[in-house]
């Protein structure tokens, strides 16, 4: 897991070509204007899924993982809670859903606090639950950059 502000992105393109890809779409791209969905960046190698929604309690969320891509959640607009841990220390409680790259696990993690600006990088091997309310529901604005790993 890595957290940082988006004004540090240039930091990150060690990480490779597809990152770089990713946070270079990010800043350059006014993301308060883009409707919810998918949009394409290079292919299905990297694509970012726009969303907004009310964050939720802690006992409404659930953790996740994924197996080819790592996400860049960006904070566009609000802030929320993430939780995030390894996957060794989770147990799947649903099977990996291959099509949609996800599988939901049951454990107890660290929680980390993102506002507008920043971004969290949850590479595969990194359970994370997002969405979580920092003191009551607020609105928040993402973009979840997916980046095949």
């Amino acid at each position: 897991m890595i957290q940082d502000n988006i004004k540090n992105a240039s930091s990150y393109y060690y990480l490779g070509e597809r990152f770089e890809k990713g946070f270079e779409y990010l800043q350059r791209t006014d993301i308060l204007e883009l409707k919810n969905g998918r949009y394409e960046i290079d292919g299905t190698d990297v694509f970012v899924n726009i969303q907004d929604y009310q964050t939720k309690s802690l006992e409404d969320g659930r953790f996740e993982a994924h197996k080819k891509y790592a996400d860049i959640q960006y904070i566009v607009k609000g802030s929320e809670k993430m939780g995030y841990g390894l996957m060794k220390d989770f147990k799947p409680v649903t099977f990996y859903d291959e099509t949609n790259d996800i599988m939901f696990l049951e454990g107890s993690g660290e929680f980390i606090q993102a506002n507008s600006g920043d971004f969290i990088i949850f590479m595969p091997q990194e359970a994370h639950m997002p969405c979580i309310s920092v003191q009551e529901s607020s609105y928040v604005k993402k973009a979840v950059v997916k980046v095949k790993i």
